[in-house]
């Protein structure tokens, strides 16, 4: 009797499909998907605490009327990134160090937010604090700029070319209600303009991020 085991290899499947491997731009795509969300939800934060509490609250409200106002900036932040990185506003050196001076703007912005909504009450109002705050409408102002630019540049397609312009005449179109005005039109005003502008512009980002990366830009 023989005891000579043959062994036959086993056959490779050949029926099986390998998985699709993603597209070289797919995490780039979701990462500006987040950043849309999280300019979104930044954005109705700080509109809520206009809504309920004004631009000019004192105590908890104006605290969180702060802190809010910082969760809009760091959102705001996370659009100057996609920006950045889709070099919105053209490829030149000054599109990048506009891009780049926005971001200083806005990072002084934020301190003074945190700053102004973290602080006991007896050091939130000093001379140097208050330098801080100019920073705001700067960071408001250099966003209203890269609007224009980025519309100019035509890097962004689609709605996502003209939303950010219609989105960063924030300040352009409520401090004029706030000084003619003041409260609380004005407060209704600044808040449903963030909604329609801002919160509006990150839901199109997450939805449509593809329509920020120009056609030369792909896979970078």
């Amino acid at each position: 009797m023989d005891t000579h085991v043959t062994r036959q290899a086993a056959k490779a499947r050949t029926d099986l499909t390998p998985p699709e491997a993603p597209s070289p731009g797919a995490s780039r795509l979701g990462s500006f998907r987040l950043a849309g969300a999280a300019l979104t939800i930044g954005t109705l934060a700080w509109a809520a605490s206009i809504f309920v509490y004004g631009t000019d609250a004192q105590g908890m409200g104006g605290r969180i009327h702060d802190l809010t106002g910082l969760a809009f900036q760091l959102g705001v932040f996370c659009l100057l990134w996609v920006q950045t990185r889709t070099r919105a506003i053209g490829v030149s050196r000054g599109g990048v160090i506009g891009l780049r001076v926005e971001a200083v703007l806005l990072g002084v912005a934020s301190v003074w937010s945190l700053l102004h909504g973290v602080l006991p009450d007896n050091l939130r109002d000093p001379a140097w604090l208050g330098f801080l705050d100019v920073f705001w409408p700067l960071s408001m102002f250099g966003m209203f700029v890269i609007g224009v630019k980025l519309a100019i540049a035509a890097r962004w397609r689609g709605v996502l070319r003209w939303w950010p312009l219609v989105a960063e005449t924030w300040a352009v179109a409520t401090v004029p209600t706030y000084l003619v005005f003041g409260d609380p039109l004005a407060n209704w005003v600044g808040g449903c303009h963030l909604v329609v502008g801002y919160a509006l512009l990150g839901l199109l980002l997450a939805r449509r991020p593809e329509l920020a990366v120009a056609d030369d830009d792909n896979g970078r």
